[in-house]
């Protein structure tokens, strides 16, 4: 059995001249381009802008151990605020940070990763970044939060 890893990237193209669309099919059978695709592909770092504020998170394994890292700026991005590590988890691994903004609403969320468990969670700020609430574990059962309604 082949173990090589094979990636297939699909490419249309639309012809405005003849006005048809084409497909065309780009295989990668190296294991090292493959793996290098699909590595860029995952080291996404999303953005969510909200008014005059810029909101960006990404993971970074500087520790060796993946964890989310955020940044906000309030002045349209000419300027950002020191890092906050939001996940800060050393059991599992922190990867594939999504991030929105409304308001003074940020809403940051990832999975947290190891050998046993594959769970979403999430953290909220309501103050356009500056400071987040405690880590809210998506899979669990019953009312998730603080505080009555």
């Amino acid at each position: 059995m082949n173990k090589n890893l094979t990636v297939v990237i699909v490419f249309m193209v639309a012809s405005v001249i003849v006005g048809i669309t084409t497909l065309a099919a780009v295989e990668i059978s190296s294991q090292e381009a493959a793996g290098a695709l699909i590595a860029w592909i995952q080291r996404k770092a999303p953005i969510a802008t909200s008014g005059d504020n810029t909101y960006i998170a990404w993971w970074t394994n500087k520790t060796g151990n993946d964890e989310v890292t955020f940044r906000a700026s309030t002045d349209n991005g000419a300027t950002f605020a020191d890092k906050i590590n939001l996940s800060n988890s050393t059991s599992a691994d922190s990867q594939d940070v999504e991030i929105a903004a409304d308001g003074d609403n940020v809403i940051v969320t990832w999975w947290e990763r190891n050998a046993t468990s594959n769970e979403p969670v999430l953290r909220i700020s309501t103050d356009n970044g500056e400071t987040f609430g405690s880590l809210l574990r998506l899979a669990a059962n019953g009312t998730i939060g603080v505080g009555g309604g």
